[in-house]
């Protein structure tokens, strides 16, 4: 996944979780948020991040915010991008196949899961996360409660039981992490739920990334724990 038109900026301070106000070429400049998670161990004062200017010229914001710097690692912050590469990643083999049908956002039951792919007589669904939040080199998800991430993965277990196949993948928007846990301090029944998602049959999966400024591409497996 690439990203034209990238510079660099200067994180001073986020008004409310659509916008944040960055230094720009020495000005300060509203820019879009394509995160609206909590991100407050990212977002600090001073903080180096990166900006995409808009293809629209007349859009009320000419700037995304897609990258930030935390000590020496390099988040990519862009909510939309784990789809995106996770997308990239299939199409290219990734999983060990290149699915005869890719089909994003498919409804099943009362749930609405990120992707529906086939191969062979394998029919599977996928829903993705996002994963910002580091801490010492492991990663958790999520960084605030999420009652639709508790449904997603009831769905997926309800899929299973009914003869799919369905994977909870959790895309890491970094790289050279220790491992993936659910964060249980934040919502424990997530937690609860990813791991009775994998006693049902779920498969779960987290991926890193390679991050530059203008770049996101999914690098490898990381090992899970669940706790």
């Amino acid at each position: 996944m690439i990203y034209p038109n990238i510079r660099e900026a200067r994180f001073l301070r986020r008004p409310n979780r659509f916008i944040a106000i960055a230094e720009l070429g020495g000005a300060e400049t509203v820019c879009h948020v394509k995160n609206t998670g909590r991100c407050r161990e990212l977002l600090v004062p001073g903080a180096k991040i990166y900006l995409q200017q808009a293809a629209n010229p007349l859009r009320k914001t000419a700037w995304d915010l897609i990258a930030v710097q935390k000590g020496e690692r390099l988040i990519n912050m862009d909510a939309a991008a784990p789809n995106a590469v996770f997308g990239e990643w299939l199409r290219k083999g990734g999983a060990g196949f290149v699915p005869d049908l890719l089909k994003p956002e498919s409804v099943h039951g009362d749930s609405r899961f990120d992707f529906y792919l086939e191969h062979g007589s394998r029919r599977i669904f996928a829903e993705v996360k996002g994963v910002t939040l580091e801490e010492k080199g492991v990663v958790r998800f999520p960084d605030a409660p999420t009652e639709r991430g508790v449904k997603h993965l009831r769905g997926l277990a309800a899929a299973v039981a009914e003869g799919y196949e369905a994977w909870a993948v959790f895309v890491i928007q970094m790289s050279d992490v220790d491992h993936f846990e659910p964060n249980r301090a934040t919502h424990p029944a997530f937690a609860d739920a990813l791991r009775e998602a994998n006693d049902a049959g779920v498969r779960l999966l987290a991926l890193d990334c390679s991050v530059t400024p203008d770049s996101l591409t999914i690098r490898q497996e990381v090992s899970i724990r669940l706790i």
